[in-house]
């Protein structure tokens, strides 16, 4: 195929960053492989051939092949309530695991819409309990719609190959829930569940706080271990943050992995707010079922999210 005639492999970037994530669970990582991808691809155009898949699949193929190999040797990537039961100590000490890859969220605003689907921090964690293969099996079919056939050719494997891989990999996920019970960021219940949660936060309103939460609802701070499990035991830990990092706080809305997010800001003196977490909300039956609340500055940079934010700049959005 003529150099002029092959497609701008740069059109992809974003859903074979998607894809990588999905496979890795690090938006890091998934960035560097997609790089390599075009790279790669881009030094092997003359012997792309049209006649055995579209630049599409083509490309795909060599995504999985760099995902597969990144995968090698490592462990999956957790949430802190994949690894023990919760704690019941609100006051227990909030030492990192910096030793542990931890899950990482996906910053939405820097993607397309249509490559945000099927990126919930709840299936990437059952996800990350599969084989390399299973998973990519699984992704392919189940979340990118490549027939059996595309993915025994990008795995270099038969169909009945993947199909096994497929029934072995759906049987893994059954348990991680209904993916139409959880309701999308613009849903009007879901914008006005997260608005009361935003001003009971920056109220420091606790038990206003308790009340929108689900009653086995989930809290957990990767890269801290432990996690909370219950209505009263992250309502509990709340009031720990309230009193160590004082009241007054500055709430962004955003989303990540297609979900409610919110960036948190602590009160400074002389009235600047400093970024402090990035929270990202599962919202259920019109209650916050699980928050996952991310603190590695990585995170932030992912997300461009300032650092630092004043009153004007917060009575601006406002």
């Amino acid at each position: 195929m003529r150099h002029d005639d092959l497609v701008d492999f740069e059109a992809y970037r974003g859903e074979l960053t998607a894809y990588c994530y999905r496979m890795l669970g690090s938006f890091h990582d998934a960035e560097d492989l997609v790089q390599e991808t075009l790279l790669r691809a881009w030094k092997a155009r003359e012997r792309y051939d049209p006649a055995r898949a579209s630049v599409r699949t083509w490309l795909y193929r060599i995504a999985t092949n760099a995902c597969l190999t990144a995968l090698e040797g490592r462990g999956r990537r957790p949430l802190p309530s994949g690894l023990g039961a919760p704690s019941d100590d609100p006051w227990a000490p909030l030492a990192p695991a910096l030793d542990v890859p931890w899950l990482e969220p996906f910053p939405d605003a820097r993607f397309d819409p249509e490559v945000r689907a099927d990126l919930r921090l709840a299936w990437l964690a059952a996800v990350q309990h599969l084989p390399a293969r299973q998973r990519a099996v699984l992704v392919l079919r189940d979340v990118l719609a490549f027939s059996a056939a595309e993915v025994a050719e990008q795995l270099g494997t038969t169909v009945a190959a993947v199909n096994s891989a497929l029934q072995r990999a759906r049987a893994v996920l059954a348990d991680v829930g209904d993916a139409d019970a959880v309701t999308e960021p613009d849903d009007p219940e879901v914008r006005a569940v997260v608005q009361r949660y935003m001003r009971a936060f920056e109220a420091a309103d606790v038990p206003a706080l308790v009340r929108l939460l689900a009653d086995d609802a989930v809290l957990e701070m990767p890269p801290v271990p432990l996690w909370y499990r219950g209505s009263g035991a992250y309502g509990r830990f709340l009031e720990r943050v309230f009193a160590l990092r004082g009241t007054g706080w500055a709430m962004r809305a955003l989303t990540a992995n297609g979900q409610p997010a919110l960036a948190a800001y602590a009160p400074q003196p002389g009235g600047a707010y400093e970024l402090n977490t990035l929270q990202v909300l599962t919202v259920t039956a019109g209650r916050v079922a699980r928050n996952i609340v991310f603190a590695d500055p990585g995170v932030f940079d992912a997300f461009d999210l300032p650092r630092e934010i004043r009153k004007d700049e917060l009575r601006r959005e406002r």
